[in-house]
Formats: C-alpha cells, sequence, structure tokens
C-alpha cells in the first residue's frame, strides 16, 4: 500500500473520530470534501489566556507521506504571536518540525514530529502555544520583544486579534 493510501485511510479515521467525539477547544473539517489533505480548523482561544473568547481559523496541510512528516499549520485568522510567522501566518512549534535531529542543535529529537501525534494532538500543542508562547525561538521577532518587553502593546495587538476574530467567525 502506497504512502498516500495509508495517510488518506489515516485522516478519514481521525476525521471520523473527531466527528463522532468532538473536541470543546476546536473544530475541524475538510477545506473541500474531495481532499482528505487540507482541513479547516477553527481554534478557540485559551481560557485565562489573551487570546481567550478569540474563533481562530486555519489550514492544516497534510503531506502524501503523513504520519511519517508533519502537517502544516497556518492562520488564516490574523494572529500576533511569538511562534507565528507574520508573512503567512505558518506556525512554529516543535511537534510540527521534521522528525529527528535539529540541524540547528535548538531541539531535542524527542520535541519533534513523531507519527503518534493527531490532529488532536497537534491542535491541543497549538492551543497551548497560545497560553505559553515560546521567546527564546520566536517565528516573529516583534511579537516576541513585545511579549518580553512592552506586554501592553504585545496585549492591545492581540485584543485587536481577538475581536476581528470574532467579526469574522
Amino acid at each position: 500500500m502506497g504512502s498516500s493510501s495509508v495517510a488518506s485511510l489515516l485522516l478519514q479515521k481521525e476525521l471520523k473520530n473527531i466527528s463522532r467525539h468532538p473536541v470543546e477547544e476546536f473544530s475541524a473539517g475538510l477545506v473541500d470534501e474531495d481532499n482528505l489533505f487540507q482541513w479547516r480548523i477553527t481554534i478557540m482561544g485559551p481560557s485565562g489566556t489573551l487570546y481567550q473568547e478569540g474563533l481562530f481559523n486555519a489550514i492544516m496541510d497534510f503531506p502524501q507521506d503523513y504520519p511519517s512528516s508533519p502537517p502544516t499549520v497556518r492562520f488564516t485568522s490574523e494572529m500576533w504571536h511569538p511562534n507565528v510567522y507574520p508573512t503567512d501566518g505558518k506556525v512554529c512549534i516543535s511537534i510540527l518540525h521534521p522528525p529527528g535531529d535539529d540541524p540547528m542543535g535548538y531541539e531535542h529529537s524527542s520535541e519533534r514530529w513523531m507519527p503518534v501525534h493527531t490532529v488532536e494532538s497537534i491542535i491541543l500543542s497549538i492551543t497551548s502555544m497560545l497560553s505559553c508562547p515560546n521567546d527564546e525561538s520566536p517565528a516573529n521577532v516583534d511579537a516576541a520583544i513585545e511579549w518580553r518587553d512592552k506586554r501592553d502593546e504585545f496585549k492591545k495587538k492581540v485584543v485587536r486579534c481577538v475581536r476581528r476574530s470574532q467579526e469574522f467567525a
């Protein structure tokens, strides 16, 4: 069986599981019913954080060799966060980095992608990222600096993102 066949079967199973057992923190479905490899995700901003009450949309693209390789996740809603690239909304967290040793030596291989991860574990990791930004290895340097040194400015930008996410939900 080819890797895309394995990926298709696994993604069908994950989609069915999420449909049968919804998770409070997010919703997920296919962008196009004919393409199992691209999902539309809505992540609810975690309670007790600046992102609370936000409804943030994202696209999760799966490679043909999933689960051997990680999907990519990018916010389509406006997002101000140290671990989200400002240019395209792509999420930068360890579990979405290719498996194996980090060529930069920053991450341990156990922190990177492993095929045991599921859509649910990925989204819960993103929710955790919203709660606890990693400003030591930022995708958005300006957001990281504000998070560290100018928290009021950071908060204003996040509150704006939350308001906009509610308008477009």
